[in-house]
């Protein structure tokens, strides 16, 4: 699709009432915290906060029919952290899916990131590599959303956080999938050091020489209360600093709004963003006043020719 200027402008919200409404999916579409990869058989896989991960999957991105868990039998290691996992986030690099996914409690940062492998992505398939990363209750950061982010250059980044002091990255041997010991250090993406903490479920992309950063910002999980909502920064290196759209810096409460509430569409975040054939796409959740707050499916194009993500 390609936008003439004037069309373009007419994407750029000036309020919140022109945030578009999500593209029509039906079928199996209440989901928290989706991802989704679009398979060489063009079948899309769509992993979700939900028991043991839960499974959706298309043939025409639109209509969604509910699978089983990504794991038959939950991982023995889940217990010390929790019973069930959250926010998963599907890739594939050297012809074998990866999920990094997060195992905590709410509002706990005594949390930990695991990995899982499959040649074919379904559920049921999937092989568990164990502990990637973890936090404690005396940690000032939070081991939950994580997203592996390749560059070009084939060095692997794992973005993760949620609240205390915010979104962190380190960099992941590729050959583990787990942290690169020749690279410890742990660096500090996004934050919010006045008024409230919350910001969380990253997601870096590279488009245009610059590498951007997604992130939700306030309040998850209270169905018409929520106040989620999709902000964006971006960088020269993926390892920051990131500024919004008004040179803020996103270590200091900076953020450039990609999608907010807007008349049924209350609280929109726990995104992703996925390349199709038809371009960017970002998958998400919210909450559907029209259904009492029931979390829905999300899912709309972006387009990048300011140089800044618009969804449409």
């Amino acid at each position: 699709m390609t936008l003439s200027a004037a069309a373009l402008l007419a994407l750029v919200p000036s309020t919140a009432s022109a945030y578009p409404n999500p593209g029509t999916v039906t079928g199996a579409t209440v989901v928290h915290d989706p991802t989704m990869i679009r398979t060489s058989a063009g079948k899309y896989l769509l992993y979700a906060t939900g028991g043991g991960l839960a499974e959706r999957s298309s043939t025409n991105r639109i209509a969604f029919t509910a699978g089983r868990d990504a794991f038959t039998t939950k991982p023995s290691w889940w217990s010390s952290y929790a019973t069930e996992a959250w926010a998963p986030d599907i890739s594939y690099h050297g012809g074998k899916y990866l999920m990094y996914y997060a195992v905590s409690t709410f509002g706990s940062n005594k949390s930990a990131i695991g990995l899982a492998g499959s040649t074919t992505g379904e559920p049921g398939s999937w092989s568990d590599y164990g502990i990637v990363y973890t936090s404690t209750t005396s940690s000032d950061y939070n081991a939950i959303d994580p997203n592996l982010f390749v560059d070009d250059d084939g060095t692997w980044w794992l973005s993760f956080g949620s609240w205390w002091t915010g979104i962190k990255v380190i960099q992941i041997n590729p050959s583990t999938g787990k942290q690169l010991s020749t690279n410890t250090t742990r660096y500090s993406l996004a934050a919010r050091p006045t008024g409230t903490k919350a910001v969380e479920a990253p997601y870096i992309v590279k488009r245009g020489g610059f590498y951007y950063l997604f992130a939700s910002y306030d309040t998850c999980c209270a169905g018409t209360s929520s106040t989620y909502k999709v902000k964006v920064g971006r960088a020269t290196s993926v390892t920051g600093p990131y500024y919004d759209k008004s040179g803020v810096a996103m270590t200091n409460n900076g953020g450039t709004p990609v999608l907010e509430s807007h008349g049924s569409v209350i609280g929109p975040g726990g995104q992703s963003i996925m390349n199709d054939s038809d371009g960017d796409l970002i998958v998400y959740h919210y909450y559907d006043g029209n259904a009492g707050g029931t979390p829905k499916l999300g899912i709309n194009l972006l387009n990048w020719s300011t140089g800044w993500p618009v969804a449409y």
